[in-house]
């Protein structure tokens, strides 16, 4: 497969799915989902042919959290892969089992999202990371059961690995290798802020004010930037961005973003 593959692979595509993350999911209404709900029951909101009844009216409803998430094509790649196209109530035996391998698979498609940057992003030991990509679609492709006995904590570590080597790669490269000083940036006012290479991997960047701000070759893998208002930021050359974070915070038409990031159609 070539980046480009990769790439439409962890795209989302609900009419493929079943309706797995409205259903393998636990939910809580104070993150913004339609009620409190346990994982493996049904969210209110989905209907007989698996689709949502208010997906055109989440943000009115400020179900934040539905409009944030994200599979990464894990949905259809369990849907029409792993399970071969039998949805969970048809196949109520098995359902458990489709819940939790999307829940996996959404961690490898999210590894496999990573590893695509990093693989155009360090040259110095590109080989490495494309035979982790390839190792890391191949677990993709197991059949279920096997698929359910993996060791997922095992091998991200091997990922963070490299991750974290292309980061520093990256940052060092840029001359902005920055240390990350802190991890609590809520609510922080960093307007027009100088933010090139810092690390904000893992960092709570909850309503803080980067407006304006440079963002260059800034770390942002598992940062949590809801509320956060990047109007004017440039993070077009920022690293390890998901479209679940772009998702969850305020922009413009002036914001630089990654080009594999989608522009949200909420913003001004």
């Amino acid at each position: 497969m070539t980046y480009d593959d990769y790439l439409k692979d962890l795209k989302v595509c609900c009419e493929k799915c079943f309706g797995l993350c409205c259903t393998a999911l636990y939910f809580s209404k104070s993150d913004g989902f339609p009620e409190n709900k346990e994982a493996g029951n049904p969210c209110i909101n989905l209907q007989k042919d698996f689709k949502c009844s208010v997906h055109k009216k989440l943000r009115d409803k400020g179900l934040k959290g539905c409009i944030a998430y994200d599979c990464l094509g894990a949905g259809q790649k369990v849907a029409q892969v792993t399970f071969k196209g039998v949805n969970w109530r048809s196949d109520k035996e098995n359902s458990n089992k489709m819940f939790d391998a999307f829940i996996l698979m959404r961690q490898l498609h999210e590894m496999l999202w990573y590893l695509t940057e990093a693989f155009l992003l360090n040259k110095d030991i590109k080989d490495e990371i494309e035979l982790l990509i390839k190792e890391t679609d191949k677990l993709t492709l197991l059949e279920v059961d096997d698929f359910l006995e993996l060791d997922v904590d095992s091998h991200r570590d091997k990922v963070n690995k490299i991750l974290k080597n292309t980061s520093e790669f990256i940052r060092t490269k840029a001359g902005t290798s920055k240390k990350k000083k802190k991890i609590d940036y809520f609510g922080a006012n960093l307007k027009n802020a100088k933010l090139r290479g810092v690390d904000f991997r893992g960092a709570c960047l909850i309503a803080a004010n980067l407006r304006g701000a440079d963002l260059s070759y800034a770390d942002f893998i598992a940062a949590d930037m809801r509320d956060a208002d990047i109007s004017g930021a440039n993070l077009g050359k920022s690293i390890f961005l998901t479209q679940a974070q772009i998702n969850t915070t305020k922009g413009d038409s002036n914001t630089k973003l990654p080009s594999r990031i989608t522009r949200p159609s909420h913003w001004r």
